[in-house]
C-alpha cells in the first residue's frame, strides 16, 4: 500500500514528466528509493475537464516504479493512438491519475471477479486486452459486460471469455490529483 505522502510525490513527478514532454524539456530525475524503487506495473491516465485524454500502462516489472511513472507520464502526452498529442495550452486543464498494480493471476471461475476491485486481462493467442478496475465502476458494468469489453479491447469476439480465452485479474491502488 502506497501512503498518501508517496502518492503525492508520485503525482508530482508524473506532472513534471508530462509537462517536460509537452514542452520538449529534459525528463526529470527521481531518486529510486523506498516506494520509488518498488517493481510494480502501473498506468498513468490523464483527463481534460473530466474526459479521458490519454492512458498508457506497463505490466512488466523490469523497472523501478519511479522510472515507470516518469516514462508513462511522458509518453501519455503524445503516444496514446486514440488521441492527438497534448499541447502546452492544455496542461492547466489536465488531471493525472496513477494506478499501481498488483501482480495478475489467472482465475478458474468468473465468480472470482469482483467488479470495482479487480481489473481484467483477457488473452487468446497473440491477443491481449486489459481494463483497469475503475473502468467497470465508471461505466456501471456488471461482470459479464466487463468481460465482453475486455475481449473487445483485445480484438477478440465479445464472447471469447466463454470460449477458452485466459482470464486474469489484478488489483490497483488508484490515486489522482485533487
Amino acid at each position: 500500500m502506497i501512503d498518501r505522502n508517496d502518492q503525492r510525490r508520485l503525482l508530482e513527478i508524473a506532472r513534471r514528466a508530462l509537462e517536460a514532454r509537452v514542452r520538449r524539456e529534459p525528463t526529470p530525475a527521481v531518486e529510486l528509493s523506498g516506494t520509488f524503487a518498488l517493481r510494480r506495473g502501473a498506468f498513468v491516465s490523464i483527463h481534460c475537464r473530466g474526459d479521458l485524454r490519454g492512458c498508457l500502462g506497463r505490466l512488466t516489472l523490469d523497472a523501478p516504479l519511479g522510472q515507470t511513472i516518469i516514462h508513462l507520464a511522458g509518453v501519455v502526452a503524445d503516444s496514446d493512438p486514440r488521441f492527438d498529442p497534448v499541447s502546452a495550452g492544455e496542461l492547466g486543464d489536465l488531471d493525472i491519475e496513477i494506478s499501481v498494480l498488483t501482480l495478475e493471476r489467472e482465475i478458474t471461475s468468473i465468480d472470482e471477479i469482483e467488479v470495482g476491485r479487480h481489473g481484467l486481462i483477457v488473452e487468446a493467442g497473440d491477443r491481449r486486452g486489459l481494463l483497469l478496475p475503475q473502468v467497470a465502476t465508471e461505466q456501471a458494468w456488471d461482470r459479464e459486460t466487463f468481460l465482453e469489453h475486455t475481449c473487445v479491447k483485445a480484438g477478440l469476439p465479445r464472447d471469447a471469455w466463454q470460449k477458452g480465452a485466459r482470464i486474469l485479474i489484478f488489483e490497483a491502488q488508484v490515486f489522482g490529483e485533487d
